[in-house]
């Protein structure tokens, strides 16, 4: 049933649409869009300009043919007189070649068409097209003859003593420029096809190599969904950086993150099976122990009980300390906006050592001459303080005596705590940071320690920015150095 269903499901969802497909598709229209426009406005103007010249030449022949009609003819017009007036001396070869009527008469798409004042066609003698319109002045407009766009002239004719005689019709079926326009219009048309090819292919191509860094980035996050512990990352394009080489960056740092956050994610897990498999078989065998014997021996219930509550409150500690840590690996995310007073934190710590353990010997060095803001949480920066304090407190057995010092160092704050006690080897110094690490084990577990509070106190310094160091030498004392940046002062 399900997988019917899945089925189904896929076979509903639509299949995506390439994005280069998308952005060719999608600059095609474009393009395509300005050429037409663009096209249109050329055609029009191209067709106006041609119009123009078409309607000059019936302007001109019209008053040609107009003033010989006036000049020539002084009684009513017929087809005779016309063809006389408008074809003068036809036997002299020169007067025919240079006499423009005779010329536009001539061309095969002009038509001189003579009406008499009642509306009859006198000349020429056989039938046209054109409808009789009555006009007091000369004018030109295109119409529609035969189903075909024409411009038509139209004139009044007068004799030399001022009276009407007719109306002067002139016929332009406009054959040069029909074939002219289909010509340039086809040339346009085919430009622009060829235009729309030759882009596509540049287009789906350059679409193509800018979408190449998309690819390879679905690539590799599709590999690290398959293994998140792969350490493969996307590659970052440094001599021309662009958008897309940001985006890369960003990515990686993500998959930094993420990466970090799995990793502690199966440490905490690796650490808590770990460190806590042996207070739990404490706990169990003290248990077994009050199930075999101890019900009725209150020596062995009272020790079996002391003993298991003992490495409770120890587990618990642990797991404390573990999710502690854990939340030390991210403090740049949850707790980046924080404000601290460096000054009097220091102040605060070292007085409440004092009343703690009157039997030590507490100093202070404080430079700082006012207060002195940290970009952190005040509670990192005292968790800090406490750990390393701590630190020196549980091995300074002998001599009890530990310093703190507080100074400025350019933009940097430092902290040191020293104390005077076992000191550490070299071999050991190199580990003191590391999870779990413990100088003495044997010690440390009487003391109550778990080797995770370096840790702590190196992941919270290093998360807001800083450093923490060690110097220290066997039977001469240890010095914890914490340098962390100090806020920005703003107006």
């Amino acid at each position: 049933m399900d997988n019917a269903k899945s089925k189904n499901k896929q076979a509903s969802t639509p299949k995506p649409i390439s994005l280069k497909w998308k952005w060719t598709v999608g600059s095609l229209v474009g393009v395509f869009l300005v050429f037409v426009v663009f096209a249109w406005f050329l055609v029009q103007a191209f067709s106006n300009r041609m119009l123009n010249t078409e309607s000059d030449d019936v302007n001109r022949s019209m008053t040609t043919v107009a003033r010989r009609l006036e000049r020539e003819s002084d009684r009513q017009l017929n087809s005779t007189d016309i063809d006389n007036v408008l074809r003068p001396n036809q036997a002299d070869f020169n007067s025919v070649v240079n006499d423009p009527v005779i010329h536009e008469i001539a061309r095969s798409d002009y038509d001189l068409i003579i009406y008499d004042n009642h509306g009859k066609q006198v000349y020429p003698e056989k039938p046209t097209n054109v409808a009789y319109k009555p006009v007091k002045k000369s004018t030109i407009s295109l119409e529609k003859v035969n189903h075909s766009k024409q411009m038509i002239g139209r004139q009044p004719l007068v004799n030399r003593d001022g009276h009407a005689t007719g109306y002067l019709v002139v016929e332009n079926r406009l054959v040069s420029y029909h074939k002219t326009f289909t010509q340039v219009f086809s040339i346009i048309v085919v430009s622009i096809i060829l235009g729309l090819m030759l882009l596509g292919l540049w287009t789906y191509w350059l679409s193509g190599y800018f979408l190449l860094p998309i690819q390879d980035m679905t690539k590799v996050a599709d590999r690290i969904q398959k293994d998140p512990n792969l350490p493969e990352r996307v590659k970052v394009e440094t001599r021309h950086p662009d958008e897309l080489s940001e985006l890369a960056d960003v990515l990686n740092s993500m998959l930094d993150r993420m990466q970090r956050f799995i990793t502690q994610q199966q440490r905490f897990v690796e650490d808590v099976s770990h460190e806590l498999r042996t207070p739990v078989a404490i706990v169990k065998g003290h248990m077994e122990l009050l199930n075999r014997w101890g019900k009725d021996d209150p020596k062995i219930l009272d020790e079996s009980i002391q003993a298991s509550l003992k490495e409770m409150q120890r587990m618990q500690g642990l797991v404390q300390e573990m999710l502690d840590l854990t939340r030390a690996d991210q403090v740049e995310l949850t707790f980046k906006d924080g404000h601290t007073d460096a000054k009097e934190v220091i102040n605060s710590v070292y007085h409440n050592y004092e009343l703690i353990y009157p039997d030590f010997k507490f100093v202070l060095d404080d430079t700082l001459k006012s207060a002195t803001w940290l970009n952190m949480s005040r509670d990192h920066f005292e968790q800090i303080l406490i750990i390393l304090t701590d630190n020196s407190v549980k091995y300074s057995q002998d001599r009890k005596e530990i310093h703190f010092s507080a100074s400025k160092s350019g933009s940097n704050l430092e902290v040191a705590i020293q104390d005077f006690g076992e000191g550490i080897s070299s071999e050991d110094a190199q580990h003191v940071f590391d999870r779990f690490y413990r100088v003495d084990k044997a010690r440390s577990r009487k003391q109550g320690g778990n080797g995770l509070g370096l840790s702590i106190a190196q992941k919270l310094v290093e998360g807001y920015g800083g450093t923490i160091a060690l110097e220290s030498a066997l039977g001469q004392g240890t010095i914890f150095r914490v340098t962390l940046p100090i806020q920005e002062e703003t107006d």
